[in-house]
């Protein structure tokens, strides 16, 4: 029997929730008892408050596995575990007791590793003062080598996932450094990395911080692909479909990250004005793109429910003008958009309910 990978907003969610919520709810249930074991209580708290909050990463970034045909589970098992380093990590640098530019370093060699069939684990805590974490992180990077063994496509993608990760953890890396330094410290890494003049520095780096890319690549891989179908995923995602995901993300949380004092890439928009007119060209562009991929109506439902997905949280009805350009937003996207955001709402409504 041949499997389909979903074509519409219904049966997208269908898979969804009856295969991938499930599934992922199980893995994360996993991690979830190995880090409330873990012996240092610093470490233990970070692991914790990273799976209780950041949730909805992996929920959201499982949605790849439909890629990977049968092996849809071995997938979820690989994005779970990443995307809990990855969570996991940026508490610890975000929120945890250290602005060590090297410890950020050092602690996101998990990730470089997570991405590698045979790397020895190392000690990622190495020049942080907490140490004991019962071997959490690296059961969680084991848990992803296992994956990169069993890919006979890995030679076709190695390359390409590495790269994202280190675009990954050297914005991780310069983001999370004294408030003083992080600006100067993100510019001087766009002005040597980035070959697309149209973007501004601040719009780089949120391309950089996205894992969805990652996530197609090994996905795809776990079903069999080509050198030609990986290079086409790297131009469609990096770096509109990635910038896209982040800078949702971040335009949804700038009132909290204004409370905290984090830094948060919409603040450097000149006005909400063009804020709005970048991020309809950053839709565009990611529509242009995922025309050249041989799924292109499931990556369209993807950065069209990227859209749908953050626009429909509440936190926007506080924003400034939140309202109304979550109505252009969503006009610009179309109805598979408004779909998700309609889902999404009625979601939030529910589980407010409930609580």
């Amino acid at each position: 029997m041949a499997y389909t990978i979903p074509k519409t907003p219904f049966t997208l969610m269908t898979a969804v929730y009856r295969k991938i919520f499930p599934a992922v709810n199980a893995e994360l249930n996993f991690w979830q008892k190995r880090a409330g074991a873990i012996p240092n209580e610093e470490l233990r708290q970070q692991a914790l408050a990273s799976i209780e909050s950041k949730r909805f990463h992996c929920l959201g970034g499982a949605v790849y596995a439909l890629l990977s045909g049968f092996r849809w589970r071995e997938a979820i098992t690989f994005i779970v575990a990443y995307q809990t380093i990855s969570d996991y990590l940026d508490n610890l640098c975000d929120r945890s007791t250290s602005l060590d530019p090297d410890d950020f370093q050092q602690l996101h060699e998990a990730m470089s590793d997570a991405l590698s069939r045979q790397n020895p684990i190392q000690n990622y805590y190495a020049l942080r003062d907490e140490q004991s974490d019962g071997e959490y992180l690296a059961d969680l990077v084991r848990t992803c080598q296992r994956t990169m063994r069993r890919l006979d496509a890995y030679d076709v993608i190695g390359g390409h996932v590495l790269e994202l990760e280190r675009l990954y953890s050297d914005l991780q890396v310069h983001k999370h450094v004294k408030q003083e330094e992080r600006i100067s410290r993100l510019i001087n890494w766009y002005k040597e990395e980035a070959d697309d003049s149209s973007l501004f520095w601040y719009e780089f780096s949120a391309a950089a911080g996205s894992t969805l890319g990652i996530f197609c690549l090994v996905s795809y891989a776990l079903n069999g692909m080509s050198a030609e179908l990986a290079d086409k995923i790297i131009e469609s995602y990096f770096p509109f479909v990635q910038g896209l995901h982040i800078l949702l993300d971040y335009y949804i949380d700038q009132e909290e990250d204004r409370v905290e004092g984090d830094l948060n890439f919409c603040s450097y928009y000149d006005n909400p004005e063009l804020m709005q007119k970048r991020f309809m060209y950053f839709i565009e562009q990611a529509d242009h793109q995922v025309q050249q991929l041989p799924d292109r109506r499931f990556h369209e439902m993807v950065h069209h429910g990227l859209v749908g997905l953050y626009l429909g949280d509440p936190k926007t009805k506080k924003l400034d003008g939140g309202m109304t350009i979550t109505d252009n937003l969503l006009q610009i996207s179309g109805y598979k958009a408004r779909f998700f955001h309609w889902n999404t709402k009625l979601y939030h409504r529910m589980t407010k309910t409930r609580n």
